[in-house]
């Protein structure tokens, strides 16, 4: 049962608690069969597809900072030529790997905020300070502002500026100290719980988000399948 007698903040992860890549790849932008000719990428032997994309996102963790949008944007250039190289049948050129990368970056419809995330966040930031806490890249914050939710969120922890992922207590000690609290005044939700037991290490509260009613989790955290149900557990 989660403790929020003390309770002061509570920081997020994005992907699958806040947002959802519309396509259901997070390396899949919304225009990639605009480039990709779709009749040849479903001939691929899937077991290649997921080598190829696994080798490309090995060379995107081999840089650990990005701090801009514009290093970001070449950052993923880089990823689809290594994903051309890899994927040779799909007969990219350099433009189609240009276009591909600037749609992953810049094209703010490639997430999917879910919609109690426009409904409960602007009541919690009213009561709590909060945050997000996250492995991703500059352009998720634009994303944030563009849709008129970056406002409620006091920090906003990205693991392409800190150099680090979660659960690296890095990522969660930066949000502490940029919020000016202390661990056990703090509930972390995220969808990993890796994540959550590196928060709950430094004495945070970890609350496990799972959105597909589908999936049943044996945990000792508190669940949730979304963030009414927070609002529920908070009073």
């Amino acid at each position: 049962m989660l403790q929020h007698k003390n309770l002061k903040a509570i920081l997020f992860d994005s992907g699958r608690v806040l947002i959802d890549p519309r396509t259901g790849d997070w390396f899949v932008p919304l225009n990639f069969n605009r480039y990709v000719d779709k009749s040849k990428f479903d001939f691929l032997d899937e077991l290649l597809i997921q080598l190829s994309f696994y080798n490309s996102i090995k060379f995107l963790e081999g840089k650990s900072i990005v701090l801009t949008e514009e290093e970001e944007f070449e950052h993923f250039v880089e990823f689809y030529r290594v994903l051309s190289n890899e994927l040779p049948g799909l007969e990219l050129n350099e433009n189609h790997i240009v276009e591909i990368a600037r749609d992953t970056v810049f094209n703010d419809e490639k997430f999917l905020f879910y919609e109690d995330v426009f409904e409960v966040i602007p009541q919690l930031s009213k009561s709590y300070k909060l945050g997000v806490v996250s492995d991703t890249w500059p352009s998720l914050e634009r994303v944030f502002k563009n849709a008129g939710l970056r406002e409620y969120f006091s920090t906003f922890v990205m693991s392409s500026k800190i150099g680090v992922i979660k659960p690296d207590e890095l990522m969660f000690t930066t949000a502490l100290s940029e919020l000016n609290i202390k661990p056990e005044e703090v509930i972390f939700i995220d969808d990993n719980i890796k994540n959550i037991e590196g928060a709950a290490k430094l004495g945070m509260q970890g609350v496990l988000m799972i959105r597909d009613k589908n999936i049943n989790a044996c945990t000792e955290y508190e669940t949730i399948s979304n963030l009414k149900v927070l609002l529920s557990l908070l009073g």
